[in-house]
């Protein structure tokens, strides 16, 4: 296991010209507070509605230029706030800084929208942020436009826990963005890049940035962070910010046990490699498992310094509470393990049964296909890794982490099959068979909102969550530059 590194008592203060352009920690920090406050999350449409009027309020200093196309034929635009008059030569370091923003990697994930949008509104109104940075800021506000068509149904109520999961939609390990940039390492190989990851890697090729963030969001709980490489300076900022919004960080289990611990909720980014010897080491078939590599390990070459903020929908008390609780760390995890298997064997009998009988190929069955034989084996490695670790009492924030990943699971991967029975049953083409199991699902899943009610936490306003992600990711940027 991995150790943290120690962490600094008050938050760094970096060097600055100008505290009003940005980057003394109490600027980032009074920046999260600049987001303007809005109930619903914006469509594809609306999203890049507002863009191509930012861009037609700012004309020559945003410009939008298209990198790829989606599967299903959308274009993909970039948008670029360029450095202006400000510079356009750094003399003692070479060429103008390349920053390289990234939306919608994960389609259920739209936080980044709102964030994304304010960086770029405010890159182009704050002549001191752009001269602070100096550099070009390449903002695609979403790189998934077709999977994030497929979330918008829980967009305009994204407190409702319960539409969340009935409207929710993740593709399948294999067509999802972010995972599915070339890799080959011993036994494993990866070479079916999806478009819209072809579109990303021509820009990070031809920006060749110095910094990255891909803008991602998770359910519940509280705020981490991931770094491709360690950055002390940053980590008592990043404690800082989601606390001056009250927001408590995730210090339970980390989201994947083979990443490095930089210091409390800073965590390296999840490298396929390390993934491929983890899971080896846990007796399984990584090559079998592993599909491509991330952006983080794409612009390797580049040196550029990557950077990820992990925001909640939700949040809870319990998941930075490291206070002893009454079961062993091993015990919390074979309770994980359990309700993984648990899960999976359901939805594992409700899809082998529906199966032979559904007709249409939707994304949501593609996605189960993928998913649901995961929950078991997901559940047998953590029943071996429990058997690996320590006798000591487990945290109040690893209980609460272990126990939501199950609801989360359920709740997530649950809706999809459902959506795709109920694509069945509103073409007309729905079995006695499908419908059978339709019913027999939703069941399931009423009884399974109910039981992650006192799990899931308090919903956190969404200009909180785009403001912690948007001054951290300034504060890694001015960091990285």
């Amino acid at each position: 296991m991995a150790t943290a590194t120690s962490q600094p008592s008050t938050p760094p203060t970096p060097s600055t010209p100008s505290a009003a352009a940005g980057g003394s920690a109490e600027e980032w920090i009074r920046r999260a507070a600049t987001v303007p406050a809005t109930d619903t999350y914006p469509g594809v449409d609306e999203l890049l509605a507002s863009f191509r009027a930012l861009a037609a309020r700012h004309p020559g200093l945003l410009t939008e230029r298209r990198i790829g196309t989606s599967r299903l034929g959308e274009p993909l635009p970039c948008f670029t706030v360029t450095p202006g008059t400000e510079r356009t030569e750094d003399d003692a370091t070479g060429p103008v800084p390349q920053f390289v923003v990234v939306g919608g990697v994960h389609p259920n994930e739209p936080v980044g929208a709102v964030t994304a949008l304010h960086l770029a509104t405010t890159l182009c109104e704050d002549a001191a942020l752009r001269a602070h940075f100096g550099g070009a800021w390449h903002i695609v506000p979403c790189i998934d436009p077709d999977g994030a068509r497929l979330n918008e149904g829980w967009f305009a109520a994204p407190a409702d826990h319960r539409r969340y999961g009935r409207h929710f939609y993740r593709p399948a390990g294999d067509e999802q963005v972010e995972w599915t940039f070339p890799f080959a390492y011993r036994d494993a190989y990866f070479d079916r890049v999806l478009p819209e990851t072809l579109a990303l890697m021509r820009l990070l090729d031809a920006t060749e940035p110095r910094f990255l963030t891909t803008l991602h969001n998770c359910e519940a709980g509280g705020v981490y962070y991931y770094v491709n490489r360690p950055a002390p300076e940053l980590y008592g900022l990043l404690e800082a910010v989601p606390a001056a919004a009250g927001i408590p960080l995730a210090t339970g289990e980390p989201e994947a046990p083979h990443t490095p611990r930089y210091a409390p909720s800073v965590y390296g980014v999840i490298d396929m490699r390390d993934a491929y010897d983890y899971l080896e080491g846990l007796g399984a078939d990584p090559a079998a498992e592993i599909s491509g590599a991330s952006s983080a390990a794409y612009t390797e070459p580049y040196g550029t310094f990557y950077f990820a903020a992990e925001v909640p929908h939700w949040s809870h008390p319990d998941a930075d509470d490291n206070t002893p609780v009454d079961e062993s760390y091993a015990e919390v995890v074979r309770e994980r393990a359990d309700g993984l298997r648990a899960t999976g064997e359901l939805l594992g009998r409700v899809l082998e049964t529906a199966g032979p009988e559904l007709t249409i190929p939707t994304p949501f069955l593609r996605a189960v296909k993928d998913f649901v034989p995961s929950l078991t084996k997901l559940g047998a490695l953590e029943s071996t890794r429990a058997d690996t670790l320590e006798e000591r009492p487990a945290t109040a924030a690893e209980r609460y982490a272990c126990r939501h990943s199950v609801h989360s699971f359920r709740l997530r991967f649950g809706g999809m099959l459902l959506r795709a029975l109920r694509a069945e049953l509103t073409a007309g083409t729905a079995t006695p068979v499908v419908r059978r199991c339709h019913q027999e699902l939703e069941r399931a899943r009423a009884l399974w909102e109910d039981e992650a009610e006192p799990v899931i936490g308090t919903p956190i306003p969404i200009a909180v969550l785009a403001g912690i992600q948007y001054a951290t990711l300034l504060a890694a940027a001015d960091h990285a530059a």
